[in-house]
Order: structure tokens, then C-alpha cells, then sequence
């Protein structure tokens, strides 16, 4: 059985403590069978939504930069973690941009996503993890996606790069994760 299991960092910073997490959960999954593939926002241009609504009557999006191709990915796949740090208690602008535009689209044709299996990841250095989880659990609950629970909530904590890795529970968590995501795809496809 074929599973693939797409992780978007949607840090600004190449190689920082999202990336650290967002590989984590992705070699979990990996362990488990799947195929993965790790997508970058800090080397792409993602524009924010401008709420047109063209993509009601297109099928697509007018905004012409790399989202489309991100977005073919997240349709292909079986599994889609999106990974954020914390931003004034909010997600990145990137991801903001990301999963404005891929929830509409996904909706004008059709709910693309739902039935998919994935969740949020959230680096904080200490506070407004709760808000920013929340708004990215946000996007993945109304697209009817199915997001698989862990040891606790998919948060870490860390401020300069790297220092994420000392955050032994965040870790085992976020691997956690990644693992239940692979074992509930393997049993909505069996």
C-alpha cells in the first residue's frame, strides 16, 4: 500500500526548529511505511488570498507564483503536516497565505482534502503555542481532514536554531505524531 505523506515548513528560516520538527515527523513516517517529501515556504513565493473568489467559477487560482505547485502536492498525498512557529501568537504570514488559498481552492472544487489524515506542528520559544495550534488545527477541521491525536499536543519549544532538539517531550511527541498519522492512513485505506 502507497502512502505519502507531505510536511510543509512554513518557517522563514532555512534549517530552524520548525524544519527540525516538521523532518522529525516526517522520519516517523517514514518508519512506518510511508513515502514523505518535505516542502519549504522560506524558498517559495506564496502571495496572500486577495478573497476574489475566482477560483469558485475557475477551479484555480488566479494568483500566478508557487502555490499551485504546492498545493498538487498536498492534493496527491495521503498525509499533509503543516509545521509553524509562533509569530506574535499567530502562524506565519507563509503558512497564513498557504492555507487561505488551499482551503479555498480546495473547497471550489470540491473538498480535495477531505478524508485526508494530518495535523498542525507549532515551535514556540514560550508562549501562543495554544493560539497558533489552534489556528492551524482551524484550517485542517473544516476541510473534513482527520487529524490523529499524540502523547500530548503537537507543540516545542525553542527559540534559537537547533535549540528545539532539547525539548525531549516535544520531540517524542511530534514523533509520536507522525507515526499515528501513517497508522491512521493505513487503516482508512485498508
Amino acid at each position: 500500500m502507497r502512502i505519502k505523506v507531505v510536511g510543509i515548513v512554513g518557517s522563514p528560516r532555512a534549517g530552524g526548529n520548525t524544519e527540525i520538527l516538521v523532518r522529525e515527523a516526517l522520519s516517523s513516517a517514514e518508519k512506518q511505511g510511508a513515502e514523505t517529501e518535505l516542502i519549504t515556504l522560506w524558498d517559495k513565493e506564496v502571495k496572500p488570498c486577495d478573497g476574489c473568489l475566482s477560483c469558485r467559477e475557475t477551479k484555480e487560482c488566479k494568483i500566478k507564483d508557487d502555490f499551485q505547485q504546492i498545493f498538487e502536492k498536498m492534493v496527491e498525498a495521503d498525509g499533509i503536516i503543516i509545521g509553524s512557529p509562533v509569530y506574535f501568537g499567530s502562524a506565519t504570514p507563509q503558512v497564513k497565505a498557504l492555507i487561505d488559498r488551499a482551503g479555498y481552492l480546495s473547497l471550489a472544487k470540491g473538498r480535495v482534502f477531505e478524508g485526508k489524515v494530518g495535523g498542525p506542528l507549532v515551535v514556540a520559544r514560550r508562549a501562543g503555542q495554544n493560539f497558533t495550534f489552534a489556528e492551524l488545527l482551524f484550517f485542517f477541521l473544516p476541510q473534513g481532514m482527520i487529524v490523529p491525536g499524540s502523547t500530548y499536543w503537537n507543540v516545542a519549544f525553542g527559540r534559537n536554531p537547533g535549540e528545539v532538539k532539547n525539548d525531549e517531550e516535544g520531540i517524542r511527541t511530534i514523533r509520536n505524531f507522525g507515526e499515528r498519522v501513517v497508522w491512521l492512513i493505513k487503516k482508512i485505506k485498508s
